[in-house]
């Protein structure tokens, strides 16, 4: 297996993860079997009714119901977690405080230049 080095904001994935991966008992591997033959009647459910041609009502898949529900309502599922919270913090404060700096060290330079009379003004309309 490939050396996988782990980003310091998201854990392994199990898929990669090797005493998940490798020393599965069993109960395990057959309960995933189980699973995944569940997951593989579904889907072949769902593709018999979506190209049935004699349909003539909405197929409703309920796993595409509850996405739809929870992105129309992200803040009833939102979990606040270090990654998000520092998001937040990266695109929603420092900005503010980097546009202040910047602001406040042009108009103090300037006030410098004015004051020394080293500025040079365009578009002077006075003289």
């Amino acid at each position: 297996m490939a050396d996988y080095r782990e980003a310091p904001l998201a854990t392994r994935p199990k898929t990669l993860d090797p005493n998940e991966y490798f020393n599965l008992s069993p109960d395990v591997r057959r309960a995933e079997e189980d699973r995944a033959a569940i997951r593989a009647n579904l889907k072949r459910q769902y593709q018999m009714q979506l190209n049935n041609p004699h349909r003539k009502e909405l197929i409703e898949d309920p796993a595409l119901t509850r996405w739809v529900f929870a992105r129309t309502n992200p803040y009833t599922y939102f979990k606040p977690t270090y990654k998000t919270s520092l998001i937040g913090a990266m695109f929603g404060v420092v900005p503010l405080f980097v546009l202040y700096y910047v602001f406040k060290t042009d108009r103090d330079r300037k006030e410098e230049q004015i004051k020394a009379g080293t500025l040079e003004r365009k578009f002077n309309l006075s003289s």
